[in-house]
C-alpha cells in the first residue's frame, strides 16, 4: 500500500514537471498562428487607439497577424464573455478599461464570465485623469464648478464613458467630496462622450487627459484641473483638483489587455515580457502624455485587486446601480 502510494505521488510529480516543461515550451514557441484582440469599447476612444497602437507592434514583433476587433456594449462584458469562453492559449486576449475587470461584478446581477478569473498580461495604459468641461461653460477653476453645479442644483450635465466606468466614478467621488449635483449622461466610450463635450451638448467630464489633449489645444473643450493627486508635468499651469480644495483627490485612468481563465502563466509572461521590451511604445506613451504601467503579471494583478477595493466602495458609497 505504502509503495503503491509513493509511486502514485512520484508520478504525479512527474506529470506535473512534463506539464510545466510543456508549458514553457509552448510560451517559447508562442505565437504560431493569429492572434485576436477584442476590444471592450467602441471604436475611436483611449482604450481601442491604445490597442490598435500595441497591435501594430506586436505584429512586428511575432511576424503574425494581430488582429483588432470591437466586442463593445454592456460596459464592456459582451467582449469579457467572449474572451472568457475562448481556448486558453493565448490567441484571444482582451483589451477593456477597468471595468469589465474590477465593478462588472458588483454592478451587473448575472455575469456569464468571473472577472476575477480573468489572467492579467499587462496594463497597456496609465493616464492621469483631468477634469474638463465645455468650452462656453462660464467656469474657470474647480471651486467656479463647485459653485455653479450647487446654483444649478442637478442640471449641469456631467458626461461618462458609460456606467460604472472611470469616469462615472470619478464624478461620484467629486461630487461625494463637493456636495455638487450632476445629471450624470453615460455614453458608450470615451469617443461620444468627447464628441457631445465638444459639441456643447454637456457640461463637463473627467477623462484620461490622453484622450482629451487634442479637443483641448484645438480649442473644443477646456481643461480646468487635473485629478491626479499633483499637477501633471505636461501640463504645468493647471492646477490639480486637490489645490481646488477637494482634498485627498486623485484619480488615474487605466486600460488593461487580459487573457482567459487557466491560460498557462508561461504565455502571460511571454506577452508580458514582449510587450515591456518594446522601446517604440515608450516614445508613443510620451508623446500622449501616458505613464509607465506596473511591469509583471503579479504586480498586475495586485493593482487591479487594489483598485477594484477602492471602486467598489465608491460604488457602494454612491448607491450606484444599472437598471
Amino acid at each position: 500500500m505504502l509503495k503503491s502510494f509513493v509511486l502514485a505521488g512520484i508520478a504525479a510529480a512527474a506529470l506535473a514537471m512534463t506539464s510545466a516543461a510543456s508549458a514553457q515550451q509552448g510560451a517559447a514557441d508562442f505565437p504560431q498562428k493569429p492572434i485576436r484582440i477584442l476590444v471592450a469599447v467602441p471604436a475611436g476612444g483611449g482604450v481601442d487607439t491604445v490597442a490598435r497602437v500595441l497591435a501594430a507592434r506586436l505584429q512586428s514583433r511575432f511576424g503574425q497577424p494581430v488582429i483588432v476587433k470591437n466586442r463593445a456594449d454592456a460596459g464592456g462584458n459582451i467582449g469579457a464573455e467572449a474572451v472568457a469562453s475562448s481556448a486558453a492559449d493565448g490567441y484571444a486576449l482582451l483589451a477593456s478599461s477597468p471595468a469589465p475587470l474590477t465593478v462588472n461584478a458588483v454592478l451587473y446581477k448575472n455575469l456569464d464570465y468571473d472577472p476575477a478569473a480573468l489572467r492579467p498580461v499587462a496594463i497597456m495604459e496609465l493616464s492621469p485623469s483631468v477634469l474638463a468641461v465645455r468650452k462656453d461653460l462660464p467656469v474657470k477653476s474647480v471651486a467656479d464648478l463647485i459653485a455653479h453645479a450647487k446654483a444649478n442644483s442637478g442640471r449641469l450635465t456631467c458626461a461618462s464613458q458609460g456606467n460604472g466606468t472611470t469616469s462615472h466614478l470619478t464624478t461620484e467621488m467629486f461630487a461625494r467630496a463637493t456636495g455638487a449635483k450632476f445629471m450624470h449622461v453615460p455614453y458608450k466610450g470615451t469617443a461620444p462622450a468627447l464628441n457631445d463635450l465638444a459639441g456643447g451638448h454637456v457640461g463637463i467630464i473627467f477623462v484620461d487627459l490622453g484622450s482629451v489633449i487634442l479637443p483641448q489645444e484645438v480649442g473644443q473643450v477646456r481643461i480646468i484641473a487635473a485629478a491626479s493627486a499633483d499637477r501633471i508635468l505636461s501640463l504645468p499651469q493647471v492646477p490639480s483638483v486637490r489645490e481646488g480644495g477637494v482634498a485627498d483627490f486623485n484619480s488615474t485612468t487605466w486600460y488593461a489587455l487580459s487573457a482567459p481563465p487557466k491560460i498557462p502563466a508561461a504565455v502571460t509572461q511571454k506577452l508580458n515580457a514582449d510587450i515591456q521590451r518594446m522601446p517604440d511604445i515608450e516614445a508613443y506613451y510620451k508623446k500622449r502624455y501616458l505613464q509607465t504601467s506596473p511591469g509583471a503579471t503579479a504586480e498586475m494583478a495586485v493593482f487591479i485587486k487594489d483598485e477594484t477595493r477602492r471602486s467598489v466602495d465608491v460604488i457602494r458609497a454612491a448607491n450606484i446601480t444599472l437598471e
